[in-house]
């Protein structure tokens, strides 16, 4: 795996009226690694993932892609971006939502149509292009959000709660997806808030009331725990909290 650090993240801080959602966070992520946001409803993983896009500003601390600090519209066609609800139009097709982002994103008008019939075979969705999104099923309509994330062939992929949602075996061709996309040189940031989906991932930040309470690899998170669930990292710390309190 490159050792490449691709993203620093520096003690950022972000509050909303007062309400602290995310609270001195630190981490880096490395090139070709599939990090796991891990926590509860709550616990800030929509929150750092728009402060890493650039979506929103910290409070306090910084971001660097590099030698470049979020925000900056100089990262932006390097970042996929999927959004936890849905960003689709129901009265155009799937093909027809693509075509609108790849405009959007200011894609060369001769890349366009090739990337189209890419993401969308990458995603099952080709023999789904000229259905009105109105008529996809919610599983269809998650894989549509991860094929625009994907329209611009990006480096890096922020992924928040993609597989909600969806039955299990939906689920297991999405993450065999973002396999495929890891060997082939992508770094992809998943947030969940579904335990079991960690051991998918190369490392796991562990976020709880807006504090980064872990990051690791997970096979050592894991060796942390008495009985090998995750969770239980997480009971530790609401036990703490309630004892501090």
């Amino acid at each position: 795996m490159d050792s490449k650090i691709v993203i620093q993240i520096e003690n950022v801080s972000k509050s909303f009226a007062k309400e602290i959602a995310v609270d001195n966070v630190s981490f880096n992520v490395h090139k070709g690694d599939v990090i796991c946001l891990l926590g509860p409803s709550g616990a800030g993983k929509s929150t750092l993932i728009r402060l890493i896009i650039g979506a929103i500003s910290s409070d306090h601390g910084q971001i660097s892609f590099g030698e470049v600090l979020v925000p900056d519209l100089s990262l932006l066609g390097n970042i996929g971006y999927m959004p936890q609800n849905d960003a689709l139009y129901d009265d155009l097709s799937g093909e027809e939502n693509l075509a609108f982002f790849a405009r959007l994103s200011k894609m060369p008008k001769q890349k366009i149509t090739t990337q189209i019939d890419k993401v969308l075979n990458l995603t099952d969705l080709s023999n789904h292009r000229k259905k009105l999104v109105r008529n996809y099923s919610g599983g269809m309509k998650k894989r549509l959000s991860l094929a625009i994330a994907l329209l611009a062939d990006p480096d890096v992929l922020l992924l928040d709660e993609p597989t909600v949602g969806i039955d299990p075996m939906l689920r297991r061709i999405i993450w065999d997806q973002f396999h495929q996309m890891k060997a082939n040189g992508k770094t992809i940031i998943i947030s969940t808030h579904v335990m079991d989906e960690v051991t998918e991932c190369d490392k796991a930040a562990l976020l709880y009331d807006g504090q980064l309470i872990h990051y690791d690899v997970v096979d050592k998170l894991i060796a942390l725990t008495p009985n090998g669930r995750i969770e239980e990292l997480f009971l530790n710390a609401a036990q703490k909290k309630g004892m501090m309190a």
